[in-house]
């Protein structure tokens, strides 16, 4: 990776999105040029181009699950790497301008996801509100300030609890998310690079396209994964677009590719699937080590191998 002064980030911004709070995660990312980006298509451009080292994007959210805009450009984007992943938990606010009451709402500003993880709460207290999507969470509150109140305009907007940080507005309500332990994963994303060494609190990330739309297709895909003792923490299909009924899936897996049961599984994905994607291996934002049966660890692949060996050799009769 270049050296700090020479190191530049991408990420959804303006600046107080959830987004630049994972990339404030990052210590290479200290002291180097960050840059506010307008979305996803954005950052990965930036990191192919080289304008950016590398670029922090949402990729999971508890709630609302896998981000699709971000699965998909990385099934499509080639030269991709992911080197690192990062959790933020999620909680929101009601902003308005200053000297707006909670009774003068009737039409919210907020991303559509961080509308869909307060709706409950917007329709409990703003019964009848309207909704006016916003690019990201700081550009709904920002858009407060943009123009005067008025017809096709929100008068409050759902925001990032730092947000006054960055703006003058009014907090009308604090915690305003449906599901308070709501966390959203981000991912910071390079150009391929070397896969650094495995820490045994590893995650793999793969894209998997099936040979067919078939009966057991999907079984087939499952069963190089359960065969060798390894456990899925993601799998979300996602459709290729070439034609109706032919899905890819993004995988994350417990696990590094120098495990010899996730190197394994690899080769078997490869001899089963017309393309598989490696994403990268990288250590577990959690840092909770993998737990792996004695079946499976490292050592049982190794012995297997040189009976295997020994049985070809005749080494086992010497």
């Amino acid at each position: 990776m270049p050296t700090r002064a020479s190191s530049s980030y991408s990420y959804l911004g303006p600046a107080g999105t959830f987004t630049e709070a994972a990339l404030k995660q990052v210590p290479e990312a200290v002291g180097a040029d960050w840059r506010s980006v307008n979305n996803v298509g954005e950052a990965l451009a930036d990191v192919v181009s080289g304008r950016s080292t590398a670029a922090m994007i949402a990729i999971e959210n508890s709630v609302e699950g896998g981000v699709s805009a971000t699965q998909d450009a990385l099934a499509t984007v080639p030269g991709l790497r992911i080197i690192g992943e990062y959790l933020v938990a999620v909680d929101f606010v009601l902003v308005a301008r200053p000297g707006t009451t909670i009774d003068e709402v009737h039409v919210v500003n907020a991303h559509p996801v961080a509308y869909a993880q307060t709706h409950l709460w917007l329709e409990a207290h703003l019964p009848g509100h309207g909704h006016l999507p916003a690019t990201s969470n700081v550009a709904a509150a920002a858009d407060l300030l943009a123009g005067p109140a008025g017809a096709g305009r929100a008068d409050a907007a759902v925001a990032p609890p730092t947000i006054t940080e960055h703006h003058d507005l009014a907090v009308l309500a604090e915690g305003i998310g449906d599901n308070r332990n709501a966390v959203t994963r981000f991912v910071l994303v390079s150009r391929t690079v070397p896969v650094p060494a495995a820490t045994g609190a590893d995650k793999t990330s793969l894209i998997v396209e099936l040979p067919e739309d078939g009966a057991g297709a999907l079984v087939d895909m499952l069963e190089q994964f359960a065969t060798r003792g390894i456990n899925l923490s993601l799998i979300q299909s996602r459709p290729i677009g070439d034609a109706l009924g032919r899905y890819r899936f993004v995988i994350d897996l417990e696990g590094h590719v120098l495990d010899e049961r996730v190197a394994d599984a690899l080769l078997g994905l490869k001899r089963f699937s017309p393309n598989v994607i490696f994403l990268g291996s990288y250590p577990r934002a959690d840092g909770r080590p993998v737990a792996v049966s004695p079946r499976y660890d490292d050592e049982a692949f190794v012995d297997a191998r040189d009976w295997l060996r020994a049985l070809v050799t005749g080494a086992e009769s010497a």
